[in-house]
């Protein structure tokens, strides 16, 4: 047997998602775990997981406000101490100077509508999915702003 036909490479859809994938294993959070990829021209400009800021107590540490007062994910963001994998992702591009305008994001979830504002006015063109959020407002205003969003 062809050593080709025995060995699969990924898609390059396929290879950033499951970095996401391995970024989110570093989220700090005690209900979803999501990283996020900012790509362009194949390659790698930012990562982000969802945590508290920098110096903060993450909620693996001393628990979750949110999951205390039993909000529906998706729902009363402000109460949360984290910042999203999406947010963490464009501040790190900013942190050190990457414009990440025209560049491919991926994600483990799809974006809420706060992420996919900021998405948009910082020139995110694609985002590629590994599963959902409860969001449709997001979805409407990617939609609008015609950044395509696949699933994978």
């Amino acid at each position: 047997m062809n050593k080709q036909k025995r060995h699969k490479r990924p898609s390059w859809d396929e290879y950033f998602l499951e970095m996401a994938k391995l970024v989110a294993k570093r989220s700090t959070c005690l209900r979803r775990s999501v990283g996020a990829v900012i790509v362009k021209d194949k390659r790698i400009l930012a990562t982000g997981y969802n945590g508290a800021p920098t110096g903060l107590k993450h909620c693996i540490d001393i628990g979750c406000l949110r999951q205390k007062l039993k909000i529906p994910s998706g729902e009363r963001q402000e109460l949360c101490r984290a910042l999203h994998a999406e947010q963490n992702a464009l501040i790190q591009a900013s942190l050190y100077g990457i414009s990440v305008k025209g560049s491919t994001l991926y994600s483990t979830n799809q974006p809420c509508v706060i992420c996919a504002k900021m998405l948009i006015n910082a020139g995110i063109k694609d985002i590629v999915i590994a599963g959902g959020y409860p969001d449709k407002m997001a979805m409407d205003f990617l939609k609008q702003a015609k950044i395509k969003v696949r699933k994978i």
